[in-house]
């Protein structure tokens, strides 16, 4: 069966489906079972174990375990004991397990994530249109395209209007293609010239249609050629980029160090295996190979929390930018708004007065309400006496009115049957359609007042205006409804066919409430250094009004016009840009301008869109928001971030949450580092001074076992700072260490090399054993990690946010203790790892020691806040 070529009727009745019903749920599930579902093949996922291996590719790793197996040997062969190199193999092993379950949860995450942007389709089965996963499409369903959508599978036209198709991804032609349904196509014909036909993964830019599903999955088009298309990569934050950067230059630092440390006790006649040992096991343990990894975990957590939140990050990128967002472009209906829009007020032209929407509406009313339904593609269904609302919130709310006058729209459709039409875009800001009315051919044209009135010959427009702008003050939305008659229809159907020498009839006014939550999101954005701006296609009167209730536009905010601001060169939209609160009357294209103006001022702008025409202005932004609710495929597509609700408020959570997640991972870069550096130090300063490893091989390997991974997790999982939101936003490329931050990891480092040294000498020269000696340094470099873990929570006070406020790292440092005491009290256990029984007044010692980090830490922070206290008051 050759779907382009076949007669209509043939097709559906080859495929078993009915165009008016569609396929039966029960037939559906059972053909999904015999096709599968409609998915591209994906590359297959690697096994635990290769992940395991993989976890050895690291150079210092396989070196650890060559000099492991060769201390074994050595062992055997004098017949000493091979408890040690047998210990390393299996912390080495250990470390690859941990890093393959990070790499799961994070990879989980990030699936979830997939599966929660997963596009769906428009179908109808069993009679009823509904919307599904795309996934579960099968040949024979019937599936409804409008502009914006993206095709979810190979189909045949059953009907189209106005139906215009993007298939370069297909075809590289670059122009939309004009498809009909009627068109008649040779078998032959390449992929560009089926007229008739619909290919997965392309976009409807334009016009509507209704299309039966021909194939699916790796049968589609763009599925035979998948094999060809490059893998999509794996996409890192710039974080992300620079932190494995940093670990390179790190690592370099790190073996320098070892290097010195393996000449230093080479030449002061240490054994040769055990320098080396202990050189690459500070080399391992030191470097923070696993640092991108766990921030991968952290930006997958946070990236979950905010899916609580109703913000679908699609592009982790964006996470990192949110924290930066300093200008929110906002759509006000229904963003900004609760989007329920509900008819109030009518003016018919020929009786000149302006009318309460009731169920006794006049019958100038009544006519206009009739035509304007007429013009309308949304419908309102009553299910168990409650309304669902189908469509376009201001076409549903035309219906509605119209409906409670008599008029079901369902009904009328039958009565006044649509003979063509020019779908709604947002360049024009009308819709129009031909209905045969009483035996004539009526075209009716909806739309903005600004945009319909110059294309109306009769009605005083300058009156008519007054209204608007009288109703508009009211914070209503207003469109305008005129029509014509024509002999015939048109050969061409075009806004210059059919869109001129109109009769002006009337004007409808509908409301659309403030959300109640959205005046304290703004005031939210506010606090938080953050502009808020509303960017709108209503009247300008209207948008005024919704943003001074909102508290977006306040004394001295400038509002413009589409207009106005079309006529403004761009050296002026710069200079005024920071002024101007509210964009009325705007089109996609002036999106794209406002952006680029408020970037220039060096400004991370976050911009909201829902319609085809937007998607260019959304990738133009530092964070693009498509709504989920409203939103076209195209636009969420072209999107960072994808808000469920379609809500304002949800923004500046995930700015919230964002500016959190960049928090964290902060705190656990210099939790990591300072670590780190503080055992490098330790070893390096030892052997420089003493001839002495105050750390053996294996104790380090546990060292950086305990502390390295659950800890840093769990810090990675720490909550929200209540007062992130009074805080500036972050310069787009500010550095991860600036503001003295790196200094400080720095300090800190040298601050735990100094404690482990200190106790490292008292436990040596108290007891006349090294072996003493090593077992302080182990214990308290050991615990000063974990109890740091918990001084890195918050820039305030441990003790004013709480000790045991954080769960998770709560009992990630009881894991970690435990596995400390399991090595330093179980006597045989404690042999094996060169660790000796202390005086009870070195235990005390070493635990004071530990804890010193938490004094010095919370006196910098009261200094810091002291210092804040009287920045504000000058």
């Amino acid at each position: 069966m050759t779907p382009h070529c076949e007669k209509l009727n043939d097709l559906l009745s080859g495929l078993g489906t009915d165009m008016a019903k569609g396929l039966s749920e029960e037939e559906a599930q059972k053909r999904l079972s015999q096709y599968g579902e409609n998915k591209l093949k994906e590359k297959k996922k690697k096994s635990f174990l290769a992940r395991f291996f993989e976890q050895f590719k690291d150079v210092m790793i396989l070196i650890l375990i060559a000099a492991a197996l060769v201390s074994f040997a050595t062992a055997i062969y004098e017949g000493e004991g091979f408890f040690e190199p047998v210990l390393i193999l299996l912390i080495v092993i250990l470390n690859a397990f941990i890093g393959v379950i990070q790499e799961n949860k994070a990879e989980k995450a990030l699936d979830a994530l997939k599966s929660l942007s997963a596009p769906n389709a428009k179908v109808i089965r069993n009679g009823t249109a509904g919307v599904i996963e795309a996934s579960k499409l099968v040949p024979g369903d019937i599936i409804l395209l409008e502009a914006g959508d993206f095709v979810p599978s190979d189909a045949r036209l059953i009907e189209s209007a106005s139906l215009k198709v993007e298939e370069s991804a297909l075809t590289g032609e670059s122009v939309p293609a004009e498809k009909d349904a009627l068109a008649e196509v040779a078998e032959n014909a390449p992929l560009g010239d089926r007229h008739n036909m619909v290919y997965s993964g392309c976009l409807a830019a334009y016009g509507r249609a209704k299309a039966v599903v021909t194939a699916t999955g790796m049968d589609t088009e763009i599925g035979k050629i998948a094999n060809l298309l490059a893998e999509e990569p794996k996409e890192q934050t710039p974080l992300q980029q620079r932190l494995a950067a940093l670990g390179k230059y790190l690592g370099i630092a790190a073996l320098a160090a070892c290097a010195v440390v393996f000449v230093v006790g080479l030449l002061d006649g240490m054994e040769l295996l055990e320098i080396f040992m202990t050189s690459v096991s500070l080399a391992v343990s030191a470097i923070p190979e696993g640092l991108p990894a766990i921030v991968t975990v952290v930006l997958a957590l946070g990236v979950q929390r905010m899916v609580k939140r109703n913000a679908i990050i699609r592009k982790l990128p964006a996470v990192e930018t949110l924290g930066s967002a300093s200008v929110i472009c906002s759509d006000k209906t229904g963003t900004l708004t609760q989007n329920r829009m509900t008819l109030v007020k009518a003016f018919s032209a020929k009786s000149e007065l302006i009318e309460d929407i009731t169920s006794e509406n006049s019958e100038e009313i009544k006519k206009l309400l009739l035509y304007a339904a007429l013009c309308c593609d949304g419908k309102v269904i009553f299910e168990d006496g409650k309304e669902k609302h189908i469509g376009d919130p201001t076409e549903t709310a035309i219906v509605l009115a119209a409906h409670k006058n008599g008029m079901k729209k369902d009904e009328i459709d039958k009565i006044y049957p649509r003979l063509a039409e020019i779908p709604f875009d947002s360049d024009r800001k009308l819709m129009t359609t031909v209905n045969r009315i009483n035996g004539k051919n009526i075209v009716i044209v909806k739309g903005a007042f600004d945009m319909l009135s110059s294309k109306c010959v009769s009605g005083d427009m300058e009156k008519i205006r007054q209204h608007v702008e009288e109703l508009s003050s009211q914070a209503l939305r207003i469109l305008a409804v005129a029509c014509k008659e024509i002999d015939s229809i048109p050969a061409q159907i075009s806004s210059e066919t059919l869109e001129s020498g109109l009769d002006f009839m009337g004007l409808v006014g509908m409301i659309d409430p403030a959300r109640p939550e959205a005046k304290d999101a703004v005031e939210i954005c506010k606090k938080a250094g953050i502009k808020p701006v509303m960017i709108t296609g209503d009247n300008i009167l209207t948008a005024c009004a919704i943003a001074k209730e909102l508290g977006i536009m306040n004394d001295g905010d400038e509002a413009v016009t589409g207009s106005e601001l079309a006529a403004m060169p761009e050296e002026e939209l710069e200079k005024r840009v920071r002024n101007i609160s509210v964009y009325a009357r705007v089109s996609p294209s002036d999106k794209i301008r406002i952006v680029k103006a408020w970037q220039k001022q060096g400004e991370v702008v976050a911009m909201t869109g829902d319609g085809v025409n937007d998607a260019p202005a959304l990738k133009a932004a530092d964070i693009g928001c498509a709504m989920g609710i409203t939103g076209t495929d195209a636009a969420k597509s072209a999107a960072d971030m994808t808000l469920t609700d379609d809500n304002f408020a949800t923004i500046v959570e995930a700015v919230h949450e964002g500016r959190g997640i960049y928090d964290n991972i902060k705190k656990v870069v210099g939790f990591l580092l300072g670590t780190n550096i503080g055992e490098i130090l330790t070893v390096f300063l030892a052997m420089l001074f003493w001839r002495q490893t105050p750390l053996l091989s294996v104790q380090l390997l546990w060292i950086n076992l305990v502390t390295d991974s659950l800890p840093a997790i769990a810090l990675g999982t720490e909550p929200v700072e209540k007062d992130i939101m009074e805080r500036k936003p972050k310069p787009k490329n500010e550095n991860i260490f600036a503001n003295g931050f790196g200094i400080q990891i720095v300090l800190q480092g040298i601050m735990f090399a100094l404690l482990t040294l200190a106790g490292f000498l008292i436990g040596w020269k108290s007891t006349n054993d090294i072996s003493a000696g090593r077992t302080m340094a182990f214990f308290i470099l050991s615990l000063t990690q974990i109890v740091h873990s918990f001084n890195m929570r918050s820039n305030h006070s441990l003790f004013k946010i709480g000790i045991f406020t954080n769960k998770n790292l709560s009992l990630a440092a009881l894991i970690s203790i435990l596995m400390i005491a399991f090595v330093l009290f179980i006597p045989p256990v404690a042999a094996a790892f060169g660790l000796t029984s202390l005086p009870a007044n070195l235990y005390l010692y070493a635990v004071i020691l530990a804890f010193v980090p938490v004094l010095m830490l919370e006196l910098y922070k009261k200094q810091q806040e002291l210092k804040q206290r009287l920045d504000a008051k000058k």
